[in-house]
């Protein structure tokens, strides 16, 4: 590790292109695995089925790894202006790679414009870390960001039991409850807890003012995903209406939650 983190600092942008298309490589292997019948039926449910499937294994393994860094190394909470580890930088450099290839993925299948939302996501995402990974700086915010990925989980899992019919199923019940549970502790929690650090030291950090609206965008984005949640899956009367027979919206190829 610690040979291989300054050929990582020395070239960033390389080195996100690399893991981008190690997680492309994820996305063909992937395709091998069985698929649910309902989904092979339609091809805009394929392609989401696929899409999830990648993103299943970035936040299986990036939200663990950001977790992991913060027990072994809790100045990470403390210090997310300057402090970082090989390791930490690392994870920053791996999951840039996975948003640049999801964000390619959306783009190249066609699915750009229904799908605007999460580009827009993603687009303050890379920016942010492509930031952190020229500067050194604010790598440890990063990690911490990456909390969200526990969150990610659920979510992604949520979404593949909807593409398969399974919304009566008991999985998808517990499954219910555990997305709502991560999403307010992991997702909600680490977006607020990164704006007070801001807010807090805003008048020394650098470029806070970016960081601050970055984080405000970002900010509104969660809690309008929240209530759509809640919406979806605590209140489904009111949203009955526009949600189809396996709970997708088949009319477009939103990944964001709509349903």
């Amino acid at each position: 590790m610690d040979a291989l983190l300054p050929v990582l600092k020395s070239h960033p942008g390389p080195s996100v292109l690399l893991f981008s298309l190690l997680f492309r490589v994820v996305h063909q292997l992937l395709q091998r695995l069985p698929v649910p019948k309902v989904v092979k039926q339609n091809e805009l449910r394929s392609w989401k089925w696929r899409n999830l499937s990648v993103s299943m294994v970035h936040s299986l393994l990036t939200g663990a790894w950001a977790l992991t860094c913060v027990v072994v190394w809790p100045e990470t909470l403390r210090n997310i202006h300057s402090y970082h580890t090989p390791l930490s930088y690392l994870l920053v450099c791996v999951s840039t790679g996975y948003f640049v290839q999801d964000a390619g993925d959306i783009i190249l299948t066609g699915h750009a414009k229904a799908s605007w939302e999460f580009l827009l996501h993603h687009a303050l995402v890379i920016w942010c870390f492509l930031y952190t990974l020229y500067t050194q700086l604010y790598v440890a915010g990063a990690v911490i960001a990456l909390f969200v990925e526990v969150n990610s989980v659920t979510l992604h899992l949520r979404l593949m039991l909807k593409l398969a019919g399974a919304q009566s199923s008991s999985v998808y019940q517990t499954n219910k409850l555990a997305n709502l549970l991560t999403y307010v502790m992991f997702r909600l929690g680490t977006q607020f807890y990164l704006t007070w650090y801001i807010v807090q030291n805003y008048s020394w950090l650098d470029h806070g003012g970016y960081f601050l609206v970055s984080m405000m965008v970002m900010n509104i984005m969660m809690v309008i995903y929240f209530y759509r949640l809640l919406r979806a899956d605590f209140f489904s009367s009111l949203s009955k209406s526009s949600v189809g027979q396996n709970g997708t919206h088949d009319k477009n190829s939103r990944k964001f939650l709509s349903d």
